[in-house]
């Protein structure tokens, strides 16, 4: 699996260089583009959502863009137990990493967030993927990234989530909070298929990636600023051995 790391690695590293060099975007650039603060879910959609959550543990799945950057912030995010890279909304055969390329699939990459409700709420992990973790009103793209693989989307997984979502966009809509509307497309979750191993915890091991340092990097210091009672310092990885990444 090592050369389709190396072509990743260096065809996104080399593509965040050129913007950089070209002035078109720069970690403060993306920083001020991605981060806006915004209010919380209604305290009664809030309640309702927060009801039907398990004693202990509870799923969530986003997708907000290249699954990188999202990982990495809920990576960072206090009460969440796990937070894995992977495919949502097409079939098993074709959750392959060179096959969603195509944009063809109906995969989006996403992320699969356990947490623990009693830690943090599923409106309060909205409220970070909609303000921190990408921008919701790009359709099939974001920042250099294009395709429908790279959509906003929430997949729910019960009755509870979807009305909390939808809740939560219709409330943010009407309170104008971004400039265009939100289009994030708001889906049962059919299943997830984590993704190749080598995309796992990437933000994390690859801090001197150019494609993180200017895309991803960013997202992770802005939970920090904007909710330091959600930010947790060190993240939970997927492979952990001996607190070090295999």
């Amino acid at each position: 699996m090592s050369p389709p790391l190396f072509n990743i690695r260096t065809r996104r590293s080399a593509l965040a260089a050129l913007l950089v060099m070209a002035g078109l975007h720069s970690a403060c650039s993306v920083a001020a583009e991605v981060a806006v603060k915004i209010p919380p879910l209604a305290a009664e959609a809030a309640a309702d959502v927060a009801a039907s959550a398990g004693p202990s543990q509870a799923v969530a799945v986003f997708a907000g863009g290249c699954f990188w950057g999202v990982q990495g912030v809920f990576q960072h995010t206090k009460g969440v137990v796990q937070a894995v890279s992977g495919y949502a909304g097409g079939a098993k055969a074709t959750a392959v990493y060179e096959l969603i390329g195509s944009g063809l699939t109906g995969h989006a990459e996403a992320v699969q967030i356990t947490f623990d409700p009693r830690q943090v709420s599923y409106a309060q992990l909205l409220q970070i993927y909609f303000s921190v973790v990408h921008d919701p009103t790009q359709l099939n793209r974001q920042g250099p990234d294009r395709g429908s693989q790279y959509r906003s989307a929430v997949f729910y997984t019960d009755s509870a989530q979807k009305a909390a979502t939808e809740r939560y966009i219709a409330q943010l809509d009407a309170a104008k909070v971004f400039a265009a509307k939100i289009v994030t497309q708001v889906a049962p979750l059919p299943a997830f298929y984590p993704a190749e191993a080598f995309h796992q915890d990437y933000a994390t091991l690859h801090p001197e990636s150019g494609y993180i340092a200017t895309f991803d990097l960013p997202k992770i210091a802005n939970l920090k600023s904007l909710y330091p009672q959600w930010y947790r310092d060190q993240p939970v990885l997927v492979v952990p051995r001996d607190g070090k990444h295999v």
